[in-house]
């Protein structure tokens, strides 16, 4: 008999996580489902925007939109969006989303990690 491969099952999901990390050189975006599973991501660098134009706004932008158009096609209808980071990228995205008419945020989450004075660095030793 013959081995056939098992069907490839094509859920929709209309409620998405956008995972938006930007750091000082380089923008990354996830797109997820509520379980947490990885649908679509998209770098700056797979543009191709190399060196220093990986931290432009102008590069996040292009980034945001290539990544919306291709979750329009999956049935992409609200989301959360969650930034992480301070890089520059923050506002081509956040123009990016703005400029697409048919989603629905829900909520915009900060997960900046903060540094606090809580932890102290081990003394030098004096020999």
């Amino acid at each position: 008999m013959a081995i056939t491969k098992p069907k490839k099952i094509r859920r929709k999901i209309t409620e998405w996580i956008l995972y938006v990390t930007t750091t000082s050189n380089n923008t990354i975006i996830t797109l997820t489902d509520y379980e947490g599973n990885k649908v679509f991501w998209w770098g700056t660098w797979l543009l191709k925007f190399k060196w220093a134009k990986q931290k432009t706004p102008y590069a996040a932008e292009l980034t945001a939109k290539t990544i919306l158009e291709d979750a329009k096609k999956a049935w992409l209808v609200s989301l959360v969006l969650v930034m992480k980071g301070v890089g520059l990228g923050r506002e081509g995205v956040f123009k990016a989303i703005n400029e697409v008419w048919w989603i629905t945020i829900q909520k915009i989450k900060e997960a900046t990690p903060l540094a606090h004075a809580w932890c102290r660095w081990p003394r030098p030793k004096r020999n």
